[in-house]
C-alpha cells in the first residue's frame, strides 16, 4: 500500500526531521544504516507533520489556536496554565481525516504481521524542530505505552497531537525563541519492547557532569524506562571507558548500585491498556538489573551510533540515548538517540571551581550531585502543580521528583533537590540546562527540609551531593586556561576518590603522582581484607553479619575485593589516561586496619603504629600476605584486563633492600613483574635508608617518590602525630632539606624518575621553589593547591631563565 501521510521506519533518515521530527528520523536512520551494525531498533512507523497539519485544516482550528496563543506571557504561569489547557482542547477535538486513520491502521497491520496479534506499541510524540544539537525538547511532549487495538492507537495519536501544547512545551519553545505554529508534531508508533519483564534505561556516550568524553555512561531499573526518565526511581550506573575498549578490553570500569524501589509494568485498567508501577522486591533492590555482558553490548551501540553521528555532522557528536531489554526475546533495543545538549555544548577554556569556605557539621540530606556548583536559598517543598504561584525566585525547590509541567518554576530555583531520581532523570537534565546545582535521589528529603529553611546545596564534593542546614559561605574561582603556559616541572595530582577523578582531569595536570589506595579501600570496600577472605574468622557476630552483607551477590570476598578495587583505581586511571597515574598500595597502619569491618582479630596491638607493621614490611609477611595479593590481583585486572597501562606501582615505607626483593619478587608471583608490559614500579622515599643507599634502591626501582610526611618525621625524629612536639616538625628544616636534595640527585644520577607527593609544596611556596632549584622531575599536589603552586613554580622557572616545558607523554 502507498501511504500519503506516514512513513515506516525503513524509508526515514536524519534528513526526514522536517517531516518526522526529530525522534522519528532517528528511529529511521537507526533501523536503516545501523542495524548491519548490530544495533536493534523496533520497527514501527512515523505519522508525518502533513498529517498533523492536514488534521488541524480539516477542523479549521489554527484561528482558535491563535486566539488562545498569540501575545501570551510564557512566565505567567496562570496565563499559561489556561492557554494550554484551551490549545490541547482544540487539538484533541480535531478528528482524525478518515484517510488517515485508513493509513495508521493498514499500517498497524502490517506491523501485526511480522510481530503477531500479541502486538503493544508505544506511541510516541516527534516534534519537528526536537532533538537538536542546542535543544533537545527533551520531554515536552507526551508518550503512550502498552497501546492494543485500533481505538486505542487512534486515541493515542490525537492525544499526540494534542500534546504539542502542553505548558511546558508552550513555554520551552518561547523560551527557545521557537514560533509555535512553525512547529509540528509528527507520531512515532513503534513496537513496544517488553522490558516491563526486564530492564530499561537512559545512556549517554560522555559523562554528564563533567563532559568527559571517553566514557559511556548508562543508567539502568527494572521495568519500562519512563521511571528512570522522569527520576521516580534511583537507577544503577555504569561506566565504560572508551580507548580500551575499542583496543578490545572489553570491561565495565565502573559500577554504582542504585535503589530501584519501583517498576513500571503492564496494565489493564478495564477495557484500556496502560501502565502501573509496582514495588521492586529486596532482591531485585539489592542486585544489578544488567549484568556485565550487557552492559558491554549497550557502550558498543552507544560508540557505534555517536561515531556515525559524528560522521553524518563532520564534528564530534555526543548522543543521549534511551534503551530497553525484551523480556521476552532477551535482546537489547535502542528506542530513542539524539544530540546531547548540555554537556557537550561546553565552550571555552575558562575552569569554574567551587568551594566550601568552611567543612559544615550538619548534612542534613545527601543524594547524586548533578553539576559541579554551589548554592544556597530557602527551602520550597513542592508537592503539586498547583501551588505553582507560591515558587519565588532564588528558592530551593524540593520535591519527590519531578515533570516537565514544572519547568517554568524550575528556571527560577536557585537549586533543586529530589527524594527520587539518578543523574540521568528529569530534574537532572533540566538543572544541567539551566546551570543550577542539584541532588537527586536524595532519600527523605521533603520529610527532612522544611519550607523556609536556609540551606546550602552543595555538587562540589564529588558524585555525592550535600544539602547543609544554613547559609554557608563559599567561593567561585574562574581561571582562564587558554593561555597558561606549562612549566619544565611537571605537576602531578594528589587524588584518592575516584568520585571526583572525571572533575579534577580538568585541572592542567601532568597525571597523577599519588594515588592513594587506601582511600578506596576504606570509602568502597569498607571491610578488612582478611575478613573478607575468612568471614568465618571475624568474632564480632554484628560485624561478621556486616561482612557477609556486603559479600550478596559475590562469589566470595576475593571477587568483591578484586573488583571495587580496581574499578576505584581504574577510573582514577581512565579519567587522566594516557598520563601516568601512580598508585601507591595500601598504606594503612594496623591502627587503621583494625579499624576497618572486621579488622580488630586481624592485626596486632602496637603503641606507635606509625613506626609499626607497615607499608612493604606486611606485603611479604604471613600475617597480611593473602591481603597484598589482593592488591596485587586488583592492579593485574587494572592493567591487563581494563587496558589501563599507565598505572605505575608503588610501594610505601620500605625500609631495608631486602624487603624491596622480597616483595618485587612476590609481585611477579601474582603477575606484576617489573618491566612487563611496560610496568612500572615506583617506591616512596620517606625512610633515612632510602636516601642512604640511593643508588642501591635506585637499581630496585623506576622512580622515587618523596614522602615529605613521613621523611620529616624520621629525619628530625618527631612523631607527627604528637601535639607536645609539633614545634619541631617542619619540612622546611635544612636537614630534611638536605634529605631531599640527595634523594633528587640520586635519582639523576642513576636514571630513574624524582618527584614529591608530600604535602610541604602545598603550605610552603618556599618548599616549591626548592624542588624547582634542585631540579626536582615532579611534584604531587592536592587538587586546590594545584593552580596556585603552577603559577608560583612557572615565576620561579623564569627566574632561574628555564625556557618552555618539558616534553609531557
Amino acid at each position: 500500500m502507498a501511504y500519503q501521510y506516514l512513513r515506516f521506519f525503513r524509508e526515514i533518515g536524519i534528513d526526514d526531521l522536517p517531516s518526522v521530527g526529530g525522534k522519528n528520523a532517528s528511529l529511521g536512520e537507526m533501523y536503516q544504516k545501523l542495524s548491519s551494525q548490530g544495533v536493534r531498533v523496533p520497527n514501527g512507523f512515523a505519522i508525518t507533520a502533513e498529517a498533523y497539519r492536514a488534521t488541524l485544516d480539516a477542523a479549521g482550528a489554527w484561528d482558535a489556536l491563535h486566539a488562545c496563543l498569540d501575545g501570551l506571557d510564557p512566565d505567567d504561569v496562570d496565563a499559561l496554565a489556561r492557554a494550554g489547557a484551551r490549545a490541547r482542547e482544540i487539538v484533541y477535538a480535531a478528528p482524525l481525516p478518515a484517510p488517515l486513520q485508513e493509513e495508521i491502521l493498514a499500517a498497524y497491520r502490517e506491523l501485526q504481521r511480522e510481530y503477531g496479534d500479541t502486538l503493544s506499541l508505544a506511541v510516541r510524540s516527534s516534534a519537528t524542530a526536537e532533538d537538536l544539537p542546542t535543544a533537545s525538547f527533551a520531554g515536552q511532549q507526551e508518550t503512550y505505552l502498552n497501546i492494543r487495538g485500533d481505538a486505542e492507537l487512534l486515541d493515542a495519536c490525537r492525544r499526540c497531537f494534542a500534546s504539542l501544547f502542553t505548558d511546558r512545551a508552550i513555554h520551552y519553545r518561547a523560551e527557545q525563541g521557537f514560533d509555535h505554529f512553525h512547529v509540528a508534531l509528527s507520531v512515532g508508533v513503534m513496537k513496544m519492547v517488553r522490558s516491563d519483564l526486564a530492564s530499561s534505561g537512559v545512556m549517554f556516550s560522555l559523562d554528564t557532569e563533567t563532559g568527559f568524553r571517553d566514557v559511556v555512561f548508562i543508567t539502568a531499573a527494572w521495568g519500562l524506562g519512563e521511571n528512570v526518565v522522569q527520576g521516580a526511581v534511583n537507577p544503577d550506573e555504569f561506566y565504560v571507558f572508551k580507548p580500551t575498549f575499542r583496543q578490545g578490553k572489553r570491561v565495565v570500569l565502573r559500577r554504582l548500585l542504585g535503589s530501584k524501589k519501583l517498576k513500571m509494568v503492564y496494565a489493564d485498567d478495564g477495557d484500556r491498556h496502560t501502565t502501573r508501577n509496582i514495588d521492586t522486591s529486596p532482591e531485585e533492590q539489592e542486585r544489578f538489573c544488567l549484568d556485565d555482558a550487557d552492559v558491554l553490548q549497550l557502550a558498543e551501540y552507544a560508540m557505534i551510533i555517536e561515531e556515525h553521528y559524528s560522521k553524518h555532522v563532520g564534528e564530534s557528536r555526543p548522543m543521549d540515548m534511551e534503551w530497553a531489554k525484551d523480556g521476552l526475546d532477551g535482546q537489547l533495543y535502542l528506542v530513542q538517540a539524539r544530540p546531547e545538549t548540555v554537556a557537550s555544548q561546553q565552550k571555552g577554556q575558562v575552569l569554574e571551581e567551587y568551594r566550601l569556605q568552611s567543612r559544615p557539621e550538619k548534612v542534613v540530606v545527601e543524594g547524586r550531585a548533578v553539576g559541579g556548583k554551589i548554592a544556597t536559598g530557602r527551602v520550597r517543598v513542592f508537592r503539586d502543580i498547583r501551588e505553582i504561584d507560591t515558587f519565588r525566585h532564588g528558592d530551593v525547590l524540593v520535591a519527590d521528583n519531578t515533570t516537565p509541567d514544572w519547568e517554568p518554576i524550575m528556571k527560577e530555583a536557585a537549586a533543586i533537590v529530589t527524594n527520587r531520581g539518578g543523574r540521568t532523570c528529569h530534574a537532572a537534565i533540566i538543572a544541567r540546562e539551566l546551570g543550577i546545582p542539584a541532588v537527586v535521589g536524595a532519600a527523605g528529603a521533603t520529610e527532612l527540609l522544611h519550607d523556609g529553611d536556609e540551606v546550602t546545596i552543595s555538587c562540589a564534593e564529588g558524585d555525592v551531593g550535600r544539602v547543609y542546614a544554613g547559609r554557608q559561605d563559599f567561593e567561585v574561582r574562574r581561571t582562564d586556561l587558554a593561555h597558561l603556559p606549562r612549566p619544565s616541572t611537571q605537576i602531578m595530582i594528589n587524588l584518592g576518590d575516584p568520585d571526583l577523578a572525571f572533575q579534577i582531569r580538568n585541572l592542567p595536570n601532568d597525571g597523577v603522582g599519588l594515588a592513594r589506595m587506601e582511600f578506596i579501600i576504606g570509602n568502597y570496600i569498607k571491610a578488612h581484607p582478611m575478613a573478607l577472605l575468612h568471614p568465618e574468622k571475624v568474632e564480632d557476630a554484628r560485624e561478621r553479619d556486616a561482612v557477609q552483607r556486603l559479600l550478596r551477590g559475590f562469589g566470595s570476598g576475593e571477587d568483591f575485593f578484586i573488583q571495587r578495587l580496581s574499578e576505584g583505581i581504574g577510573t582514577i586511571a581512565a579519567a587522566f589516561y594516557p598520563k601516568p597515574v601512580v598508585v601507591r598500595m595500601s598504606d594503612f597502619k594496623s591502627n587503621e586496619y583494625a579499624a576497618l569491618l572486621g579488622g580488630r582479630g586481624f592485626e596486632p596491638h602496637e603503641e606507635n603504629p606509625m613506626l609499626g607493621f607497615r607499608g612493604a614490611s606486611r606485603y611479604a609477611h604471613p600475617a597480611y600476605a593473602e591481603g597484598f595479593r589482593l592488591e596485587c590481583m586488583a592492579m593485574r585486572r587494572v592493567r591487563e584486563d581494563m587496558g589501563l597501562v599507565n598505572v605505575i606501582l608503588m610501594l610505601p615505607f620500605v625500609r631495608r633492600l631486602e624487603e624491596a626483593d622480597a616483595v618485587l619478587a612476590r609481585m611477579a608471583e601474582y603477575g606484576l613483574r617489573r618491566g612487563e608490559n611496560g610496568l612500572q614500579v615506583y617506591a616512596m622515599c620517606e625512610v633515612p635508608s632510602n636516601v642512604i643507599l640511593v643508588d642501591e634502591f635506585a637499581r630496585r626501582f623506576d622512580g622515587f617518590s618523596i614522602g615529605s610526611n613521613d621523611l620529616t618525621q624520621l629525619t628530625l625524629g618527631v612523631d607527627r602525630d604528637s601535639e607536645i612536639v609539633a614545634f619541631d616538625y617542619d619540612e622546611r628544616d635544612a636537614a630534611v632539606r638536605a634529605m631531599i636534595r640527595l634523594a633528587v640527585e640520586g635519582c639523576r644520577r642513576n636514571g630513574i624518575h624524582s618527584g614529591l607527593c608530600g604535602q610541604a609544596p602545598s603550605d610552603y611556596p618556599e618548599i616549591a621553589e626548592y624542588l624547582v632549584q634542585i631540579g626536582i622531575e615532579s611534584m604531587s599536589l592536592n587538587p586546590d593547591t594545584v593552580l596556585t603552586t603552577t603559577l608560583h613554580v612557572l615565576e620561579v622557572e623564569k627566574k632561574l631563565g628555564r625556557s618552555g616545558p618539558a616534553p609531557r607523554s
